[in-house]
């Protein structure tokens, strides 16, 4: 059931273009060579905080931030703080929260759905086991309360509390949901903010809470998060129909495998012809999924406008992100913001 207190919103994208990619072919680089000295902070930190006595939690942490992940929440609540002002370098243990809290989750849900590879590379619990992964898991997110403690601020917790809390609702919906062929646009969206973009979001409020901002830049960057990471998700959607394994670290098709009807399938359910529309039932509600249905299901899709349709959803939620941060003043700080907003629509990865 969809929670219709939920801060989340299905855009109107009708009146968009078709999607074109947004900004200059190099923006990656250029984001990168931006922030390359907060990322290096970062890693620093995710590397000293993983030191245990527990040699297998180390391993399995390290093991798990250290496979090729963006860095984008804690590199958020970074660039967040600075933009409400902060200029010191007691952000970045903060920082490194959301990270953690990122990674017990992708633990934990590449056990739940039986992953055998994340990142080009084997699951963790492939490599250790279900309970070892799970424990490390636990491990990381009370290692994130734990820090989040340190700084004694109420505000801060009560943010990241509110977050796990919601992610961890998003992660029973979508169980609920799995092999879910009736679920709604509204309903799908609503699993993926909690799931996705409700980290995002409390990692940028975090950030202007830290960076002293206001409630008028607390609200804004809240809803910045959180139309990025809607963006984010959306754009993985279509890469899962679209992508190339070797870009995305996983098999393409792995959504559909695991009974995961997203945004792409769910459009075309609703507008394809009657007979594709069967022809998606039957595929999907197969045992498995061969690579030549898999590819049929790609060309329906396409065809019903389905991934378009997510593709032009994902710059509308990206278009709302930069609105929201109007507020704020011309800086180079909002520039890098604005371009992430831009990039997570013309990603390959």
């Amino acid at each position: 059931m969809v929670n219709n207190n939920s801060d989340f919103k299905i855009v109107d994208a009708s009146a968009l273009p078709s999607f074109i990619p947004v900004g200059p072919a190099n923006l990656k680089e250029k984001i990168y060579a931006q922030v390359a000295p907060d990322l290096s902070r970062i890693e620093e930190e995710i590397n000293r905080l993983l030191d245990s006595d527990i040699p297998l939690i180390s391993v399995v942490g390290r093991y798990i931030t250290g496979s090729g992940g963006k860095r984008l929440r804690p590199l958020l609540m970074v660039l967040a703080a600075k933009l409400c002002g902060y200029k010191g370098e007691e952000d970045v243990r903060l920082a490194v929260v959301f990270e953690f809290v990122h990674a017990a989750t992708l633990l934990h849900d590449d056990v739940v759905d039986h992953a055998e590879f994340r990142r080009s590379r084997p699951a963790a619990n492939t490599l250790w086991g279900n309970p070892a992964v799970v424990l490390v898991g636990d491990f990381l997110y009370s290692r994130s309360i734990q820090l989040a403690v340190g700084y004694e601020d109420v505000r801060i917790l009560q943010v990241l509390l509110d977050a796990t809390t919601r992610m961890s609702e998003g992660e029973v919906l979508q169980l609920i949901n799995s092999d879910n062929l009736e679920i709604s646009e509204s309903e799908y969206l609503e699993v993926i903010t909690r799931k996705t973009a409700v980290l995002i979001s409390a990692a940028c409020v975090t950030g202007a809470i830290f960076g002293g901002g206001g409630k008028g830049e607390e609200n804004a960057l809240k809803t910045y998060g959180q139309s990025l990471g809607i963006a984010f998700q959306l754009i993985d959607d279509t890469l899962d129909f679209t992508g190339e394994a070797e870009e995305l670290g996983k098999p393409v098709g792995n959504d559909l495998q695991e009974g995961k009807a997203t945004l792409p399938l769910i459009y075309a359910l609703r507008n394809a012809k009657a007979a594709e529309r069967l022809r998606l039932r039957q595929i999907f509600t197969a045992e498995s999924i061969p690579s030549e249905k898999l590819r049929e299901i790609t060309e329906i899709v396409a065809r019903s406008g389905g991934i378009e349709y997510t593709i032009n959803q994902a710059y509308a939620h990206s278009m709302r992100a930069k609105e929201a941060l109007g507020i704020f003043p011309e800086s180079p700080v909002k520039e890098i913001l604005l371009d992430m907003a831009d990039y997570v629509t013309c990603r390959r990865a």
